[in-house]
Order: C-alpha cells, then structure tokens, then sequence
C-alpha cells in the first residue's frame, strides 16, 4: 500500500545525487535514505539515484533501481583507455547494480590513500577520464521530469556541477557528510590538486548543507566560501521503530553484567582501540569486573588485521568471554543490540562531522559517551542523554564509563533525556520539514 503523502503546496520535484559506499553499511547513505522518505511524506516528489555504487540501508531502500558513474566504470575507465570509448550497452552492463554489488561483496576497497588520481580525475568532471559517465548521467536527467533542485550527498561527485548546471538550468546543493576526511587522506600531489578542484567547483554551488556549525566552519575554510553559504539542518533518524519496540518490551533498566557497546565500522579512526584499552581498564574498578563489550559494525577486508589486534588484546587480558563481535548489523538486529547495552561509545580518532550512531543510541534510551570534538559537543548540548570525555584518552573514557555503570542513578535519566529529544525533535520528519524550507530558499 502506498503511503500517504502529507500535503505540501507547491509540489517540489528533487534529484538527490547519493554516494554508495561499496555494499557497507554508511552513515551517509542511512541519511540520504531517510531524508528521502521523509521527502516524499512532505509531498516532494524526490528521486534518489545512486552513483558509484548501490546503496545500502537498513531500511526500505528509497533509490532507483540504476547507477550512475559506476564504480566499476569509472575504475575501468581510469586504468585503461580503451573503456572510455566503450559503447553504451557494454558500459550499461557494468552499471547493472545486480553486477557491482557482486564485485563490492568480494572485497572491494575504497582507501583514499590508493584513490587519488581516480578522485582527481572525477572531480575533473567533463574534462576526466570519466567524461562519457557524465555525459551519460546529463542525457539521462534531461529526459526525466526537470526537477526543480538537484542535491549532492557530497562535493567527491561534484565534477558533474558544471555540467548538470547547463544542462538543467536548475540550482545545485551540496550535503557534506565528511568530505574533508577522506581528501586529506589521498596522498600527494592529488590531495592539493582534489583541494584546489573542489575550492573551484565550489564557486557554481549554490548552497551548502551540514549538521552541524562545527562542520560549517571546517568546509567554509577548506573551500574558502563565506559562511553565509552554509545550512544548517539537525540530524534525525526515524523512530518509528525504536517507538514500537518500546512499546512491545520496554528496555529493562539495566544489563546484567553491565555492558557497554560499539556501532560504527570496525576502523582505527572510528576508535575501537581506543574503546578496548578503556574497557580493560574498565573491568579493574570495583564491581566491574564482570562488564561486557559488545561491538557491532561493517568490518572490511582491509579493516581485518586492525580488528583481529584489538580483539586478541582483549583475550591476552583474560576478557575473552567478555566481548562479543556480532557483524554488521540489519534494522531488526541494530535496535536489538542497541537495546542490549547500557552504555554505547564511539570514540572517533578524527572530527566527526555528523554523528549518527548518537542518535540512534538515544533513541534507544542508551546514553552515550564520546570524545570532545568535532559535532559531538553540539549535539549533546541539545539532546544531553550523554558524556563527553578527552579525545583520545582510554583513561579518560574508562572513568565516564565507570562513573555512569556505577551509578544507574546518573545514566538512566541521560538515556531518557536524549530519548524524549530524539523523538521528538530529531525523528526523521523534523529533518525532512527543516531541510525542505531550505531546498524552497534556491527555488525563485
């Protein structure tokens, strides 16, 4: 049955450009597919089209069953000349997204520091080696419905600009999620040369949105544009399911032993070494000596060395039987972890420009705790439900950490604080309406 679309006069029609992240799970494609949903139930008509690779979400997918400057592609056609000149049907078999996500599955890798001259070039747009995927991708859009607006999920796709801007005669909005982390790690000369591309390519966008002021100053630095170019919009999640979980078992008030957790992809710059030295310290304060580690997330083929350290410190430590890895996550299995937990943390090695995995613990009524920096400190000002700690100090997480166990009295009203605010003030609807009366602002 198709879901009812909440009124909104006049109707906008929207193309939102969406980055695959090679078949993990990613914070960006879970945005991107959530605004999408909440979009529609506001009326817009918002098409989602994957580029790079197919998405993949923990919730119903939102986006065309169609890729655009595909991954395989677009690798093939960086590496070798011959597949520039490819005709459309061989080139339409290698977008098919059954195909790419067969190749994804089988360990392909994304490392900035290997991408550089394929990044340079795509930022290149029609001037690349990728020229015939944005022609490609310019000729599709022309016979659809003109939309009113296009979205980019980010600035790395941003060498079609010029040429989506001439051929739809339309304004173009760029979302950063992180664009700056994985630019800085290419390797040079093409760290500078991608910089000094996209600080040109920024010049033709007409707005940029971010989570966070934090993040607005990062970008408006990096790109060197006035602030007064960037949107905010608050983050949100949707809680339609957290809702009906609570209502069908609510969470019992505390894990016995007490358990912490870990819900991001297993990588050096999302923490978890950090977390493990903190959870070993953990288990030498009174009371917690019982205390689980449960860690959850997408785990790569080059992320696997670095995870099988962290989890063979902790069984030298004798806490073997005390932590768990239980993969990558669906929508069903996140809820049911994050309802395990009494405390979750992420303590990211870099400045986290977002912060998803914060809300969906609150959500859960889980508080967190995570390092002083980057967006984190916005976003507990405004939901509390959580502690912050010195970044990069397993001492310093270990005391929070044993501070809120110890003491029930503390977390349990945290967890319930940034649940109320979630819910009501960060779901998925209020991210819709709040970025849709910024996508209007471009609209003349």
């Amino acid at each position: 049955m198709a879901e009812p679309a909440l009124k909104t006069e006049p109707a906008l029609k929207l193309s939102y450009l969406t980055a695959g992240a090679g078949g993990m799970y990613c914070g960006s494609c879970l945005h991107d597919n959530t605004l999408a949903k909440g979009l529609h139930q506001l009326g817009v008509d918002v098409q989602l089209i994957p580029t790079y690779t197919p998405i993949r979400t923990d919730e119903e997918d939102r986006s065309i069953d169609r890729v655009f400057l595909g991954g395989l592609n677009v690798y093939l056609q960086q590496k070798v000349a011959l597949f520039r000149y490819l005709p459309d049907f061989l080139d339409r078999w290698l977008d098919r997204p059954g195909l790419i996500r067969w190749v994804t599955a089988r360990g392909m890798e994304t490392s900035a520091s290997q991408l550089g001259a394929l990044a340079v070039s795509m930022l290149q747009g029609s001037e690349g080696c990728q020229r015939k995927e944005v022609r490609r991708l310019c000729r599709w859009m022309q016979g659809q419905p003109k939309p009113d607006l296009v979205n980019l999920s980010n600035i790395l796709i941003g060498g079609c600009v010029h040429s989506l801007k001439k051929s739809l005669q339309v304004p173009i909005v760029v979302t950063l999620q992180g664009d700056d982390i994985f630019l800085e790690n290419l390797v040079e000369p093409y760290r500078g040369r991608a910089r000094k591309l996209i600080q040109g390519l920024a010049e033709h966008i007409d707005g940029f949105l971010v989570h966070s002021d934090y993040y607005a100053g990062v970008m408006a630095d990096y790109l060197g544009v006035s602030r007064d170019r960037f949107y905010q919009i608050p983050l949100g999640v949707d809680t339609t399911d957290f809702r009906e979980a609570d209502e069908d078992q609510p969470a019992a008030p505390r894990s016995d032993p007490p358990t912490v957790g870990y819900l991001a992809r297993l990588a050096e710059e999302k923490g978890l070494h950090v977390l493990v030295d903190a959870f070993l310290r953990l288990r030498k304060q009174p009371g917690l000596e019982r205390a689980r580690l449960r860690i959850a997330g997408w785990l790569g083929r080059g992320q696997r060395a670095y995870a099988e350290t962290q989890f063979e410190k902790l069984r030298a430590a004798g806490a073997g039987a005390q932590f768990e890895y239980v993969g990558a996550v669906d929508r069903r299995e996140k809820i049911a972890f994050l309802r395990s937990l009494d405390i979750l943390s992420v303590p990211t090695t870099y400045r986290e420009p977002k912060g998803l995995f914060v809300l969906e613990a609150l959500a859960a009524g889980v508080p967190v705790v995570v390092p002083d920096h980057g967006a984190f400190p916005e976003l507990l000002t405004r939901l509390g439900g959580g502690r912050l700690v010195t970044p990069d100090e397993p001492q310093s997480l270990a005391e929070a950490l044993a501070d809120l166990l110890q003491a029930p009295q503390r977390s349990a009203p945290l967890g319930a604080e940034g649940r109320a605010r979630v819910w009501q003030d960060y779901n998925a609807q209020a991210m819709a309406r709040q970025t849709l009366a910024v996508l209007r602002q471009f609209i003349s």
